[in-house]
């Protein structure tokens, strides 16, 4: 992808439909199915709401790891996701094949901070990633990132860059 195409792509999450849509030269490329935040709309630190507003991939990660591939603070862990490893640590938000790191764009809105504190999309490690094949999408159940389905979030990350736009609106 040219730089010149990656400025005409777009994404758009929206929490209403739980979708996420990509869109090139504005044609809608593709649209998958998504999981945004149980807590609903928000962007406080430590919310567990999933932010609105313009914002951009600021880093991809992940790129040569095998679908279902665990992470842990943004590195492979090694393991591959199962219904065992699953069933032997319930307490972990698994966070599966894929990460785009998202970052506000809008001051005090979803970027550094606000009267209420901080409000930081980066900061508060919200990213567009997997989840694993039993849970639940279509419906709000995150802690405040996007999850997709291992192969939804796959194929996501080969057709965006880091600096591509994504837009989180409520309808």
């Amino acid at each position: 992808m040219t730089d010149n195409e990656n400025l005409m792509s777009q994404i758009v999450i929206s929490i209403a439909q739980q979708t996420l849509t990509i869109y090139k030269l504005q044609k809608v490329i593709a649209q998958y199915p998504v999981s945004t935040a149980k807590n609903g709309i928000g962007s406080q630190q430590d919310s567990g709401c999933t932010p609105l507003g313009q914002h951009i991939i600021a880093e991809k990660i992940g790129g040569n790891a095998p679908s279902h591939a665990v992470f842990i603070g943004r590195v492979a862990t090694g393991e591959i996701y199962d219904a065992e490893l699953g069933a032997s640590h319930p307490e972990r938000d698994w966070i599966l094949s894929r990460i785009l790191w998202l970052s506000g764009l809008e001051e005090g809105v979803n970027k550094g901070s606000n009267s209420q504190g901080g409000c930081d999309t980066y900061r508060r490690y919200i990213y567009i990633h997997g989840t694993p094949d039993s849970e639940a999408i279509g419906l709000p159940f995150s802690h405040g990132c996007v999850r997709m389905r291992n192969q939804d979030i796959i194929e996501l990350f080969e057709q965006v860059e880091e600096g591509t736009p994504v837009n989180i609106i409520a309808q």
